[in-house]
């Protein structure tokens, strides 16, 4: 397959209400987006780093400019029997692994319009549906926090995640813990720990978490593995696990138990299918992890977690949740509460919204003819 063609658009989304995490809150998301060209046809991805380099190293204005500058350049014009050959290729560059994502993304997605086929048959899946939990930011009281649970427990959510940072973490679980004593949830702390809090761990292990979720450092594998020897509670990796050589490591060190995977912070759809094929080998489950992307990024990982060691209900969020008016017809909705139906059409059953996407866009760049 030959990519002829790449325009590169980075995009501002306006969340409904701002998300609130340990490295601080985010009232848009910014994005990139990429429609890549082989011959007649066209297919769009997403890659979302977010606006200020807070989740990682990158940040969505640098995404497009190493995608436009460094990149993209390497890629048009060539032909690529798979994806493996382009990663080859971008292995040259250190780091940019959401810069990397979005190009071997849109490997994967002309090959199955190419094909004919939705992306999770290309991608080996093994399920027409996928489940999806529900998920809350910090909240400006306890009370308002409360009553979001109260109405998603009710509403039949299998697992509910929650965001925590020093001020909102052990007291507000034990309270939240104390009115659902049987409920699943599990805490993010997006790298917002030290092991100076291990006692907090080890106060929080008491409660029956499903998991800690990067409790600690955001590049740490030897301190998780330290935690993870003190508590009973699985810790999982996210910020942590940027590479394959990294989710090695992780498992060798027994740093965690369970694994988040995203195909921005790993470098795409390829890394993120052979991690996961790594843990299933060492009896780890995963889950797949989102970056409040638009519905452009949410149909895809909605394919990838399609896969059989995605065991555990997934972070892909429904276009209602998250936005008021999304990018694509139609929007990602639920087939029935807390599943999403995988695509049935060649790649995915989302079709953008060029006028949409145009209003939402800062910048665009093209490589290519």
């Amino acid at each position: 397959m030959k990519i002829d063609r790449m325009e590169i658009r980075h995009v501002r989304l306006p969340l409904r209400k701002p998300w609130r995490t340990a490295y601080g809150e985010d009232a848009d998301i910014e994005s990139v987006l990429i429609k890549a060209y082989s011959g007649e046809v066209a297919a769009w991805v997403e890659t979302t780093p977010l606006a200020e380099p807070t989740y990682c190293n990158e940040w969505a204005g640098g995404v497009a400019h190493t995608i436009e500058h460094v990149l993209a350049p390497r890629i048009v014009g060539r032909e690529w029997d798979t994806p493996e050959q382009l990663n080859e290729t971008l292995d040259l560059f250190r780091g940019n692994s959401f810069a990397k994502a979005g190009c071997d993304n849109a490997w994967w997605a002309l090959q199955a319009k190419i094909q004919g086929v939705p992306l999770h048959a290309l991608l080996g899946g093994e399920r027409d549906e996928i489940q999806f939990g529900h998920d809350f930011g910090v909240e400006d009281t306890i009370d308002i926090l409360l009553a979001e649970i109260d109405q998603a427990v009710r509403d039949g959510y299998p697992r509910i995640k929650l965001k925590i940072r020093r001020g909102w973490d052990l007291d507000v679980m034990r309270t939240v813990r104390s009115h659902w004593p049987d409920f699943t949830f599990h805490v993010d702390c997006n790298s917002g720990y030290t092991l100076d809090d291990l006692e907090m761990f080890k106060q929080l292990d008491k409660l029956g978490l499903a998991m800690f979720e990067q409790p600690l450092g955001n590049e740490d594998l030897a301190d998780h593995a330290e935690l993870q020897r003190q508590v009973g509670t699985p810790v999982c990796l996210d910020e942590s696990l940027r590479n394959l050589w990294s989710a090695r490591q992780a498992i060798k060190l027994g740093s965690c138990r369970m694994i988040n995977i995203k195909p921005g912070r790993v470098g795409g759809l390829t890394t993120a299918k052979a991690i996961h094929d790594l843990a299933a080998e060492n009896d780890i489950p995963c889950w797949v992890g989102g970056m409040l992307e638009s519905a452009i990024g949410v149909s895809m990982l909605v394919e990838l977690a399609t896969l059989g060691n995605f065991t555990y209900p997934n972070d892909v969020i429904p276009s209602e949740r998250l936005y008021r008016q999304d990018l694509t017809d139609p929007e990602v909705t639920a087939c029935r509460l807390g599943f999403i139906a995988a695509s049935k059409g060649p790649y995915t059953d989302h079709a953008p919204n060029e006028a949409r996407i145009a209003e939402r866009t800062i910048r665009t760049a093209v490589v290519g003819a």
